[in-house]
């Protein structure tokens, strides 16, 4: 089951059929169960064609996203290479193996955007990328009720000049995208539920993709971390790490179109600007 969030309300996708439900989104994402409370009001719910509605963020209006980082090895080795100059690659080496994870807070909703909206690189960056990952929906009570996409833009040489900037490489408007739904079904289920990624500039493509199995930690142990001192009544979204990097000599330009695929769950598709617009 897929659920599309739309004006007024969401747009559910089971058996083949698409069909509205007037649902206030932020009592959506509280519940423990979205299966149990999606069937009790299935009910009430009209035919719908998804092509003729607006697909909104998938996030509350008082959710916070958090993010995980270097939790695949290539993420690990991308982050070596990128602060080598600084002296600080030992850091991205130990807490790969470390107990405790790498979690940090990643934006407000008013930062992110949605399905086919445009994402931003910040104009003081010289090196940046889009991080494709997997993004769990989690209840105020820290239960996975649901997944969905997320680019977590990032500055590379920001971050790789010194790691105590990693808030301001990850952290300004525009910073990430969730969507284009969330689905009820768990792709760890599935041991080789893959990742896609898709930047298409001009009439040249760069493609990577990752399986999820590729994933050191495990989705429970994230999301225990990030819940351990943390309040978050109204259920929050975090990003599980990213397992494709680009080669050191990719940056975002302006114009680019980045797709973000998992299977079972579909595609988000952004375009990259820099103006606040």
């Amino acid at each position: 089951m897929k659920i599309y969030r739309v004006n007024n309300g969401a747009i559910i996708f089971d058996d083949n059929v698409y069909r509205f439900l007037p649902l206030d989104w932020n009592e959506f994402l509280i519940q423990e169960d979205l299966l149990v409370y999606v069937k009790k009001h299935w009910a009430n719910g009209e035919r719908a064609n998804l092509d003729e509605n607006q697909i909104l963020k998938p996030i509350g209006d008082n959710q916070e996203l958090w993010a995980c980082g270097v939790t695949y090895l290539r993420s690990k080795i991308g982050r070596q290479e990128e602060s080598k100059t600084s002296g600080s690659s030992d850091f991205y080496e130990k807490v790969y193996h470390a107990h405790r994870p790498e979690v940090f807070f990643k934006a407000n909703p008013f930062r992110i955007v949605g399905h086919r909206e445009n994402i931003r690189i910040r104009k003081d960056s010289t090196w940046d990328v889009p991080e494709p990952e997997l993004t769990l929906v989690v209840s105020p009570s820290g239960k996975i009720i649901g997944y969905t996409i997320g680019n977590d833009m990032s500055s590379r040489s920001i971050e790789g000049e010194n790691p105590l900037y990693l808030p301001q490489a990850k952290t300004y408007d525009g910073c990430a995208a969730l969507g284009p739904c969330i689905s009820l079904i768990d792709p760890f289920i599935d041991g080789h539920t893959k990742i896609y990624l898709q930047i298409v500039r001009n009439n040249t493509v760069y493609e990577g993709e990752v399986e999820l199995s590729q994933m050191k930690r495990k989705a429970e142990e994230l999301v225990s971390y990030v819940f351990q001192e943390c309040s978050f009544p109204h259920g929050c979204m975090i990003m599980t790490g990213t397992g494709i990097v680009p080669p050191s000599d990719f940056t975002l330009q302006i114009g680019d179109v980045v797709r973000i695929s998992i299977d079972g769950i579909g595609t988000l598709t952004n375009i990259v600007i820099s103006d606040k617009t």
